[in-house]
């Protein structure tokens, strides 16, 4: 049993202090485990009367002790009454904040949160304020992107909130919204079906209990096996993409030396080191966070150990992913079903199970996993490396395609992962038909509004100039508010377009050393290799996409009535 100690606003500084002291003795008597937060505690004692400052402890268990007389002549028997007559604890009427009074009207804070951290989370976030807008209710919306945490929410924004939406692809610490009413969905939803998802989020959002929170999620298979991966490619994309452009830089100040009697650019050895050891750590970032979305920090230690043992066995990225979801479920078994005394409890984290995951997933991944996944690796590399052009064109073909289908949603992210995972294997081609054809999509959406701009509402207009700027910079999710409006012409349009780019990317032995910037990471020589048929490819693709939506799309009073 897991007991946190807290005092009330009128416990005083040394009653307070003391009674805490005491409570805490009497619990190692008791064999109950004192902990330093209110979110693992399965019971809160609170000394003393008064408001509690902690928000935390709503929604939680608590035993509210008045009389400090009683508790200092019998300190285990108030623990032990805890235990029992423990009742969920309610933000009262006093505590709630003033400041930003309800006056009527429903207050929602939400988190968004993709796998790259660019497009999905602010399109989210946007059309859930736009949303809560247009009904006439005040709305935060904190954002979890590749540059951090964004719009930030207060204590006491959370605290005032009638419910709370966590629009979330990865995985995401939602520890400051304990105790209240949360609705966990996806980016996807949130930004397709808002209206849809905000009435589902007053119908089916349920009290947030960290400590509960892997039980609920997988009970709800609100979190999966692919979200896993997600959470392990997003944290692992900052790396590939500082390694590809520090490598491609060394490219870019080296030198031409005579290897084994042939003349070969070499890269600037400092700048080559640099990108080589940021290279080094993809595998283990990714195998790390995705043990770590499955397990939560006791995961993470196993994570990346099997992570660094997979480069160094040779089964790169592939082992990697599969070495990191053994950590991340042993990790989870042995902190859910090893029993162990209550006064060694405390260890499981700390010691028990970064002891015992490390080692078994050590172990498994230099005598089970990493030969056979070496191996098929070694061939996969082989393969690609020597790819003739009509299996290049169709490999080509099959990413591009698939980059447009869905644009940010599953699909295209695994072929995302695809490439990007084959960076580490220093086989640069597959990323070259995913950028290509990824940009395929809203490039296509800009050029039908200029060319048909009469079948184009005024909006519509506007947002086709936006999109031309977002395909620019690899924002597939620029295409998405064309998609949802006319699904049936728009995406069998930017497929072919997709395919045909990454068709031709491939065919011109076109290969890209980092997995984002779009056109802008051209600036840097030696990135993408031949810039000529690379730039070829997007333009048909985009070109062809765009004139065959901007001939079959119907006038725009007429869209309205068409599926």
């Amino acid at each position: 049993m897991n007991i946190y100690i807290i005092e009330g606003s009128h416990a005083g500084p040394v009653n307070g202090r003391l009674a805490k002291a005491e409570l805490a003795l009497a619990a190692n008597a008791l064999n109950l485990n004192v902990v330093e937060n209110a979110a693992s505690a399965d019971v809160i004692v609170a000394v003393g009367s008064g408001t509690i400052s902690d928000k935390s402890v709503v929604g939680k268990k608590v035993y509210v002790v008045e009389d400090l007389n009683q508790l200092f002549a019998n300190p285990k028997q108030i623990l032990t009454d805890a235990q029992s007559k423990a009742s969920v604890y309610e933000q009262s009427a006093e505590e709630a904040p003033t400041s930003t009074p309800n006056n009527g009207i429903k207050r929602i804070v939400a988190v968004t949160a993709c796998p790259t951290g660019v497009a999905h989370t602010f399109m989210a976030a946007e059309a859930i304020e736009e949303e809560a807008k247009k009904r006439g209710w005040w709305c935060k919306v904190e954002t979890r992107g590749s540059v951090g945490v964004g719009n930030e929410l207060t204590p006491e924004e959370v605290a005032s909130a009638d419910v709370v939406i966590a629009a979330c692809d990865i995985d995401v610490d939602l520890s400051k919204f304990t105790g209240k009413k949360l609705y966990r969905t996806k980016t996807g939803p949130a930004l397709k079906k808002t209206a849809q998802e905000f009435d589902k989020a007053f119908e089916e959002a349920t009290v947030y209990q960290p400590a509960n929170a892997a039980k609920t999620e997988s009970s709800n298979d609100k979190k999966g096996v692919y979200q896993h991966l997600l959470t392990g490619v997003s944290y692992m994309l900052p790396m590939v993409v500082a390694g590809g452009l520090i490598i491609a830089l060394s490219f870019a100040f080296g030198s031409f030396e005579m290897v084994d009697g042939v003349q070969k650019l070499i890269g600037e050895p400092h700048l080559a080191q640099i990108g080589g050891l940021a290279f080094s750590l993809m595998v283990p970032l990714l195998s790390g966070y995705i043990a770590y979305s499955i397990a939560d920090r006791p995961g993470l230690a196993p994570g990346l150990v099997g992570g660094l043992l997979a480069v160094s066995t040779g089964a790169g990225f592939l082992g990697g992913i599969i070495i990191g979801y053994f950590a991340g479920y042993l990790a989870l078994l042995i902190t859910k079903y090893l029993p162990l005394p209550k006064t060694l409890e405390a260890l499981k984290p700390i010691l028990i199970v970064p002891l015992f995951a490390t080692l078994i997933t050590g172990l498994v991944m230099q005598f089970i996993v990493g030969t056979p996944i070496a191996w098929l690796m070694n061939v996969v590399t082989v393969w690609l490396n020597s790819m003739g052009t009509a299996n290049a064109v169709i490999l080509g073909a099959i990413l591009g395609g698939m980059m447009c289908t869905d644009m940010g949603g599953p699909i295209n992210k695994v072929a995302y992962a695809f490439g990007t995972g084959l960076i580490s294997a220093q086989v640069y081609a597959p990323m070259a038909a995913v950028m290509a054809g990824g940009m395929v999509p809203p490039l296509a959406m800009g050029i039908a509004t200029l060319i048909a701009s009469k079948k184009f509402a005024k909006t519509e207009q506007e947002s086709g100039k936006a999109s031309l700027v977002l395909g620019l910079c690899f924002i597939s999710e620029g295409a998405i508010p064309f998609a949802a409006r006319d699904p049936l012409r728009v995406i069998p349009c930017c497929i072919i377009g997709g395919a045909i780019t990454g068709g031709m990317a491939l065919a011109f032995g076109s290969t890209l050393m980092t997995p984002h910037g779009g056109l802008f990471a051209l600036a840097i020589p030696g990135v993408v290799k031949p810039v000529g048929g690379y730039l070829l490819s997007i333009v048909a693709g985009s070109v062809i996409a765009g004139v065959a939506y901007a001939l079959i799309k119907q006038p725009e009073l007429e869209s309205t009535t068409v599926a």
